[in-house]
């Protein structure tokens, strides 16, 4: 059931339309692949300078406040891209202060960049994705050996050529896991991009559902996402080269290098800077429009009747995701059959895959069930919330399984043999033994799940049903009509929200590294092992 709206997608490229693919080749196609190895390459460059930077900075030098920014450059995981991408117009677009304020005083034909591009998209996903490479990079910094590093300063090598030369290359599959999860969430995303102009294969697939009601087509768009996500995930076993990597030694990480007067206060600022433009700038201005506008722009009823939406939406599902988990993470661990332990892995393939893929997918399969119903509104709304479900537990289950198999995996196997031994079932011995060791990983990945859903787009738009609007639905109409202050008391309730559970586990690098790292399970592993690559 978790890989047949995958499948259905896949089977889009075993049989291609010719009529299609020419209509499509002859109008937009060009365009969305070009603006998507675009986008992608932005992103993924921008992110990995900005994340391994920032990860070197905090591991490598002693400076004023790097306790404190240490965990707080995690805090912009927090802010969805589509939340940034809108506060981001409305500071820097033309009518907005920066440009007034330049108009004002250099004249009316002061020179400004073009805020609505590719570039401008790809710096608001950078702001909001690079915690995912800072998170594996300053894991991998913090695990490392530092004897090779010591060796090459010894031999002469000076901070920045070993970092180059010795600390880089042994993080680099550590590096490559966190740029394959922005590359996927950038694939993923089509809100912030639509804001900016950029249109991406991901963008062809809801206007092609939407605006064209062609399935047949939308399909086949969204069998092209499917090649881009298997193109992206063959990369990172390029960046990787199939090399081993181990280390020998202890992990006591580097010594730190105490930064004086300029230099130390540098460093500062460059973390404040990108923790503010990543997150406090946004936050402040979300809370000025709501604070200052009247009324009747900012619709409190509505916001609560659609964040209340949300929460149900993420409850019910995370509670799914967590059932799934446990019920494919304990069954391998109890199963004498080696092909089951080999299947539960699979079902954390739908969070390696962006969400229009998985949308499309389950939209084809809601359409069979709403073909057995008697047609009234009340059926279509109840499959389309089921179906709604559905795709998020192919999406994010992979998030509650591999927290769940990591508590599991750290019960000791004496408790469950002597349960064993005395008469207890399999299901006895979860229940009694296994569930209370592992709570906390199975709480943990309900709220990881929860979360994800809270901030997610793509899948509710393409699969609520009439009538049904969720925060970040809201905050995406509202903020593509260009009413700021409408979006922003549900995009700060999004961010307010989402900031608890991170800011809770961000101390703890385990839930987040699995967040990241979960994506390594959605697909094959190789023999590769290595101590700076950690797996939950």
């Amino acid at each position: 059931m978790l890989l047949l709206p995958v499948g259905l997608v896949g089977f889009g490229i075993l049989t291609p339309s010719v009529e299609v693919w020419d209509q499509l080749w002859e109008t937009r196609l060009p365009a969305m692949i070009t603006s998507t190895v675009g986008l992608l390459a932005l992103v993924g460059l921008g992110s990995l300078v900005l994340g391994a930077g920032l990860a070197w900075l905090v591991s490598g030098y002693d400076f004023p406040l790097r306790r404190i920014f240490t965990w707080a450059l995690v805090l912009p995981l927090a802010m969805p891209a589509y939340v940034l991408g809108f506060v981001f117009l409305a500071i820097f677009d033309f009518p907005g202060p920066i440009q007034t304020t330049l108009r004002d005083l250099f004249g009316p034909d002061v020179w400004f960049p073009d805020v609505r591009s590719l570039p401008g998209a790809a710096t608001v996903m950078t702001l909001t994705l690079y915690p995912y490479v800072y998170v594996l990079a300053r894991s991998a910094l913090r695990e490392q050996a530092p004897a090779t590093f010591e060796s090459a300063r010894l031999l002469g090598d000076g901070r920045i050529r070993a970092l180059r030369r010795v600390v880089l290359p042994l993080a680099r599959p550590s590096l490559a896991a966190g740029l394959v999860v922005v590359m996927m969430e950038t694939l993923n995303d089509f809100a912030t991009v639509q804001y900016f102009g950029v249109e991406t294969v991901s963008v062809g697939v809801y206007q092609v559902w939407r605006g064209m009601f062609d399935r047949d087509a939308a399909i086949e768009i969204a069998a092209l996402v499917l090649v881009f996500a298997l193109m992206v995930m063959a990369f990172e076993r390029i960046m990787r080269g199939g090399r081993r990597y181990s280390q020998k030694g202890g992990q006591r990480g580097f010594e730190r290098v105490a930064l004086r007067g300029r230099r130390a206060w540098m460093a500062t600022g460059i973390c404040a800077v990108v923790v503010t433009i990543a997150l406090g700038i946004p936050v402040v201005q979300l809370l000025v429009w709501t604070l200052t506008s009247p009324a009747s722009v900012i619709d409190l009823p509505r916001a609560v009747e659609y964040l209340g939406n949300s929460l149900f939406m993420a409850l019910v599902a995370a509670a799914g995701c967590v059932v799934v988990g446990l019920f494919a993470a304990g069954g391998a661990r109890f199963s004498r059959s080696p092909l089951a332990k080999r299947l539960a892995p699979l079902v954390t393939v739908g969070y390696g895959l962006p969400g229009p893929v998985v949308a499309l997918g389950v939209l084809v399969v809601i359409g069979w069930f709403v073909a057995m119903t008697d047609g009234s509104p009340a059926a279509i709304a109840l499959v389309s919330l089921t179906g709604l479900t559905y795709a998020y537990i192919v999406r994010f289950v992979a998030v509650a399984y591999g927290s769940i198999d990591a508590s599991l995996e750290k019960v000791s196997t004496s408790m469950p043999d002597a349960a064993h031994t005395l008469g207890a079932s399999p299901w006895r011995v979860l229940r009694q033994i296994y569930l209370p060791l592992a709570k906390a990983g199975i709480g943990a990945g309900m709220v990881l799940v929860a979360i994800d859903i809270l901030k997610e787009l793509p899948i509710v738009l393409m699969i609520r049903p009439f009538g049904f609007t969720t925060a970040s639905v809201w905050v995406w109409s509202m903020a593509s009509e260009s009413r700021w202050a409408t979006a922003a008391l549900p995009a700060l309730l999004i961010v307010t929200i989402a900031l608890i559970p991170i800011g809770i586990y961000v101390g703890d690098a385990n839930p987040l590294r699995s967040l990241v790292r979960v994506r390594e399970r959605s697909r094959p592993q190789t023999d590769d092992a290595t101590s700076s690559d950690p797996v939950p």
